[in-house]
């Protein structure tokens, strides 16, 4: 069996091996802090396995090296993301997290200053966080900034992903085990989703009429259900446009200067052109780049998707629009969930998961259970 001892502000575990006893230092002046570790090790010695020593790993080597890993494990527009939630969380907490957003064009809406005086997560070693301590930063952020319940759970799995790969890859032994994981999800409602109908679609490319290529883009997310940067990184060669109609839109990685891209879910795909589409993409002439972007910049290079965004907001704008891109998207796996197509045809054109498409698209199935209520 195993004890409890303080020195100082300090509890360490007194455990016996034979009859010789040991004590080991658990890091920590809080007794239910102590408490818990203690667990872990009377838990550990019942089944014989070695004593889960405490360990203590400064939290920004953590940050450091889990930024290194996802850079290099996830799409660019993915860890990015990441990154970015994390340094919402932690503040400037590591040189990676306080350079953030350096070299974009438009500054983050927080500077490295900001954040330092901000109510971020504040800890020297990664164990010493605990799950009260999360569900206070993520409450006192849902009720300061508004979040939604979707937007407080991100930040849950953010947070759980970084704590699990600190364990299995960086040896950390947290008390008690992942905090973030023991958190109460917070309960999401039922999705909004916002699509265009046929006269709004029609209403939309009308508005575009003169800019031929913003009119060319959208009628691509409407009609093929492309996300902006499949759309901004295609190139002359994943058009497919046969002789006498059809053709394909070929999303897949590539390579171009020393830029690697691939889609979102790491699958490449093909889309089918449908007739509608195939009529905008006739009209339409790319200008001639030296990297063949099917949609360049108006400066010839490949066009950022939020320039692309601010084009097309206010070009919108003007004619009292509000529509985006996501509303695009929409438009496209709706009006085919409600012809009757079936959701995996929608999941494998749109490159999501058949389980993200029922989500988002069942309720417009037009299956009629009539005949199931007949006696």
């Amino acid at each position: 069996m195993a004890g409890l001892l303080k020195r100082g502000k300090t509890f360490y575990a007194v455990v016996y091996e034979g009859r010789k006893q040991r004590r080991i230092c658990l890091r920590t002046s809080s007794r239910q802090l102590a408490k818990d570790k203690l667990r872990q090790i009377e838990s550990a010695q019942l089944r014989g396995e070695e004593l889960p020593l405490p360990t203590r790993t400064p939290l920004h080597e953590v940050l450091s090296a889990y930024l290194q890993y996802i850079t290099v494990n996830k799409t660019r527009n993915g860890a990015y993301k990441d990154a970015y939630k994390l340094r919402d969380c932690f503040g400037p907490a590591c040189p990676e997290l306080a350079a953030l957003g350096a070299k974009r064009k438009r500054p983050l809406r927080r500077d490295a200053t900001s954040l330092a005086a901000a109510d971020v997560i504040r800890a020297d070693a990664l164990e010493v966080i605990t799950t009260p301590y999360l569900s206070d930063f993520i409450a006192r952020r849902v009720r300061t900034r508004g979040l939604s319940p979707k937007t407080a759970n991100h930040y849950r799995e953010i947070l759980s992903r970084l704590f699990n790969w600190a364990c299995s890859q960086r040896g950390v032994k947290l008390p008690g085990g992942n905090p973030a994981a023991r958190l109460e999800r917070y309960r999401q409602t039922a999705p909004e989703i916002s699509f265009l109908t046929l006269p709004q679609i029609d209403e939309q490319l009308s508005a575009l009429a003169d800019k031929p290529q913003l009119q060319t883009m959208v009628a691509m997310f409407i009609y093929a259900g492309l996300r902006r940067e499949e759309a901004m990184w295609l190139r002359l060669e994943d058009v497919d446009l046969p002789k006498g109609g059809g053709g394909l839109l070929r999303i897949r990685a590539k390579t171009v200067e020393g830029a690697f891209w691939q889609p979102k879910t790491k699958k490449n795909r093909a889309v089918p052109i449908s007739k509608a589409l195939r009529a905008y993409l006739d009209r339409y002439t790319p200008s001639n780049t030296e990297l063949d972007w099917y949609f360049p910049s108006p400066q010839g290079m490949r066009w950022d998707v939020d320039d692309m965004s601010t084009d097309l907001r206010a070009a919108n704008a003007a004619k009292s629009l509000t529509w985006s891109c996501l509303d695009y998207r929409h438009t496209f796996g709706s009006q085919l969930a409600m012809k009757g197509e079936s959701l995996f045809k929608i999941a494998t054109i749109m490159g999501n998961s058949p389980q993200i498409c029922q989500l988002h698209y069942a309720a417009l199935s037009p299956e009629s259970l009539v005949e199931s209520v007949e006696f």
